[in-house]
């Protein structure tokens, strides 16, 4: 008898533009795993019968995305410390009969993507976020475990970013401000983690705010370059890059506690970049 296939699949609202379907079918085929792996339409408050759904018909693990985060951390029966941190879980490992473990692996994967494919160091570096949403919260602690020199996390309303940055200050240095408060800062790296470039918007920045020799960060991916790239390039900064290197990391990273094997991100990410070109 030939091996089971594997079922897994990810869940959210809308879910037609994922592109996780075609990233694990690529891991499938790299590492010769048998698997199936769809996308799946999930609407907000519904998350526990779809995912009772997809275990009872054999599947062993289930991606979340929009706007299912946080409702996955409450349904996990146990969570990892990223995930705790995080207040979402984007990964479920159906394993038996119990609720299933809930972990985060978006953090983990912008780190990968930053350091190992884009080669930008972040310890003793300067880091700023912008924005304090969920998507922020799910990246800070893997972020101050590079044990940069300071992360400031800035918002246009800039308690929020004050509240975040006082529930994560035991992990390093940070601090939370408004816009206006980074008229006279200077960072290394800038992280986009706001709304801003789904909804095509320009952000309120000053215009030195990366240094020379900077990185500026989407955590959004488009084919076109994001409204926060497109400044950063008129501002002069070289370096940039959207947030396809981060998914297929953070898809890495749900495939390895799956599987137990790692694929190689970057021949995915190439094909991916290449098909958002067209070339």
């Amino acid at each position: 008898m030939g091996r089971q296939t594997a079922r897994y699949a990810v869940i959210g609202d809308p879910i037609g533009h994922s592109r996780s379907p075609a990233i694990h079918a690529r891991f499938a085929e790299q590492t010769g795993q048998q698997l199936s792996y769809e996308a799946i339409r999930v609407p907000a408050g519904t998350l526990a019968v779809a995912v009772a759904g997809v275990a009872a018909a054999g599947g062993c693990g289930v991606n979340v995305t929009v706007p299912l985060k946080e409702e996955a951390f409450r349904f996990a029966g146990s969570r990892t410390e990223r995930a705790e941190r995080a207040g979402a879980v984007n990964t479920l490992v159906l394993d038996g009969p119990g609720a299933p473990l809930g972990d985060n692996t978006d953090g983990v994967g912008l780190v990968r993507d930053l350091k190992i494919n884009l080669g930008v160091e972040l310890a003793g570096r300067s880091l700023l976020v912008l924005g304090a949403g969920g998507a922020v919260r799910g990246i800070l602690g893997p972020l101050l475990a590079e044990r940069p020199l300071r992360l400031v996390i800035a918002n246009r309303t800039a308690r929020k970013a004050v509240d975040l940055a006082l529930e994560f200050n035991d992990l390093g240095p940070v601090s939370g401000g408004g816009f206006e408060a980074l008229a006279d800062s200077r960072f290394d790296v800038v992280i986009n983690g706001t709304a801003a470039s789904l909804q095509g918007a320009a952000l309120p920045l000053p215009e030195t705010l990366i240094i020379d020799g900077g990185f500026a960060y989407d955590l959004v991916y488009a084919s076109e370059p994001t409204p926060f790239l497109d400044w950063a390039g008129s501002h002069g900064i070289a370096g940039s890059a959207d947030g396809l290197g981060m998914l297929v990391e953070q898809a890495a990273e749900s495939f390895t506690l799956w599987r137990g094997v790692r694929p190689q991100t970057g021949p995915v990410i190439e094909a991916l970049r290449a098909e958002n070109t067209g070339s």
